[in-house]
């Protein structure tokens, strides 16, 4: 029987329930920047029974992502891709979340469409912070969408961003206009690939990000939306569970599960 491969970038709290979540009878290759912790995540999922690998990666060099790709499909045929890496306003410099959420996420579409399987399928990790912010020009989504992803970071409006928020706006949204752009060459070997814009859900990073200046804000907007609640990664997992296995007429879009955090927000300017 084939070995089928569930490639997870990615190790935080999302990253780990979306591999137990859809883990189970695959070889799960494990990838992460941070190798402690990559080490730690892979005994947690072997002591739960799961067949882990893992592997170095940095997401924002493209010989690092190509050796990654190349190592999955080495390992037998890529059915699962799940990108969740990423670094929040208050965990880095504006460029740094360029080089990690940015050009990183567009490493892994283009690196992993020439091994991904047929029928398989990828999620990418995006958020509900590109679906906040007001719409960039046509020209800069284009731009964002067509542009290679080892030029990413060379466009002038992007090398003139400072603001650590910014850049996250700007690389979520990306990230979802990425995934459509990516749908066509994923559909050439007949895979799939969408994104996921999470709301605030409460992992590692999203508790700095309560904590930090844009906390209160973000209570306030959890506590106006239609659930009340802070996101789990369980809540994610379902989500990526859904698009990976469940989807099959789903592709090249972006999910929004927020809790109803946007639907709050538009309502409220609607009203005035």
């Amino acid at each position: 029987m084939d070995k089928s491969v569930v490639v997870v970038i990615g190790v935080g709290g999302m990253g780990q329930a979306i591999a137990r979540r859809v883990g189970a009878g695959h070889t799960i290759l494990l990838a992460d920047f941070d190798e402690p912790t990559l080490s730690t995540a892979a005994d947690r999922l072997r002591a739960e029974g799961h067949a882990v690998q893992v592997r170095g990666v940095d997401v924002s060099d493209v010989a690092s992502v190509a050796g990654l790709a190349t190592a999955a499909a080495e390992l037998g045929r890529v059915t699962h891709v799940v990108h969740t890496a990423g670094l929040s306003p208050v965990q880095a410099s504006a460029e740094a979340i360029v080089a990690v959420d940015l050009i990183g996420v567009a490493l892994v579409l283009e690196e992993f469409a020439r091994v991904v399987a047929p029928g398989g399928a990828g999620v990418v990790i995006a958020s509900m912070a590109g679906h906040l912010a007001p719409a960039l020009p046509a020209e800069q989504e284009q731009e964002l969408a067509l542009t290679p992803a080892g030029d990413l970071g060379e466009l002038p409006f992007v090398r003139e961003i400072e603001v650590p928020a910014q850049a996250y706006v700007v690389a979520k949204r990306a990230n979802a206009i990425r995934v459509q752009a990516a749908a066509g060459a994923w559909g050439a070997r007949g895979a799939r690939v969408n994104s996921i814009s999470p709301g605030v859900i409460s992992t590692a990073m999203g508790q700095q990000e309560l904590a930090g200046e844009s906390g209160a804000g973000m209570r306030a907007m959890v506590e106006m939306s239609g659930t009340g609640r802070l996101g789990t990664p369980a809540d994610i997992a379902e989500a990526a569970a859904f698009l990976l296995e469940a989807g099959a007429f789903v592709t090249g879009t972006d999910l929004l599960v927020d809790g109803g955090v946007v639907a709050a927000a538009r309502s409220q300017a609607w009203a005035g």
